[in-house]
């Protein structure tokens, strides 16, 4: 059993270094995009941002995909150790099945949302829907729409702002100042994607702990918090470049006064839900904040058609990861 929780602990860091390079395009897209920064300067900065998000939040967030989704702690009741253990692995396979696929096509997908859905899946294969936390899970379905609303409506209300208080200055000093306060803005939104993100796989990790015996509770230690924030940042440093080329140029273009709009808004609702524990994506977040930012300039210079087909991905990513999970389980069990 210790060399299927070993191996199931570092499939957990596996996802959490592709959480790191799959959404490392929403920490620098847009300082991308307005050529602040190189990429390389870009993701590094980002995955400093990565790394240190743990040092200025609790770890609310890890909590509710420890117990919030599915109800560990009956499962655990009533599966054997090594069963319980296969269970999370299955979770892990579909979370990390989609991101690759979504990867490779360039799509921007939350990376939380498809771990939720191998949880779900996998949870209902071993034991049956009766273990679901319909509470926590409608709470993530309902911030699917709101956290990309969210930010838009936060991006908007920014511009605005800055719109009016800017009005008579020249377009070039604008961009100039906005330029060297991207630098704050996009480093503010790493720390909080880090922050957010490296949370769900200490939720992993700990329920994992938990379930086999080596730790009484539900709290999260020192050394998972430490192992995941590493995992994200040298995932992020490696980056994913196929998306970062989506969010940074395919959605629209962006002026330095917007990406600061987009990086501010998105990382405010960010730590709002952290705050909350409530996993939101933090590829919704800035999504939406570019779109936001993108249509005050001008509607049509949003590329809607490219937006319709990442909200599609978003809508599919939960029943695809859980369907995953849910026959990797049912395989690993007959097997194992």
């Amino acid at each position: 059993m210790i060399e299927l929780l070993i191996f199931t602990i570092i499939m957990a860091l596996v996802f959490d270094f592709l959480n790191g390079f799959h959404d490392s395009a929403n920490a620098i897209s847009t300082v991308v995009a307005t050529r602040v920064l190189t990429p390389m300067q870009a993701v590094s900065m980002a995955a400093i941002g990565n790394l240190i998000g743990p040092l200025f939040f609790s770890t609310a967030i890890a909590a509710t995909i420890g117990k919030g989704i599915i109800d560990t702690g009956a499962i655990s009741s009533v599966l054997p150790q090594e069963t319980f253990i296969l269970m999370i692995l299955a979770s892990l396979a579909g979370a990390i099945l989609w991101n690759i696929i979504t990867w490779y096509f360039g799509i921007p997908v939350s990376s939380s949302h498809a771990l939720v859905g191998g949880l779900i899946g996998a949870a209902m294969a071993a034991v049956g829907s009766s273990v679901l936390v319909y509470d926590g899970i409608l709470k993530v379905l309902i911030f699917i729409v709101v956290s990309p609303l969210l930010g838009f409506i936060t991006s908007v209300v920014f511009a605005l702002i800055i719109m009016r208080i800017f009005m008579k200055a020249a377009p070039a000093k604008i961009n100039g100042w906005f330029k060297k306060l991207q630098l704050f803005s996009a480093f503010f939104y790493s720390v909080t994607h880090g922050t957010n993100d490296a949370q769900k796989t200490m939720g992993i990790i700990t329920i994992l702990l938990v379930g086999a015996g080596f730790l009484a509770d539900f709290t999260v230690p020192l050394w998972v918090v430490l192992v995941c924030h590493t995992s994200i940042c040298l995932g992020t440093w490696l980056g994913g470049w196929r998306i970062v080329k989506t969010m940074a140029h395919k959605i629209t273009r962006l002026r330095p006064y917007q990406g600061f709009c987009a990086e501010t808004a998105g990382g405010g609702v960010l730590v709002l839900m952290a705050g909350l524990g409530i996993p939101v994506s933090t590829t919704h977040a800035i999504a939406g904040s570019i779109m936001g930012v993108g249509s005050m300039a001008n509607p049509k210079g949003v590329r809607w058609g490219v937006s319709r087909n990442i909200v599609l991905a978003w809508v599919i990513t939960i029943p695809f990861s859980a369907i995953v999970a849910w026959g990797t389980f049912v395989v690993l069990n007959m097997f194992m």
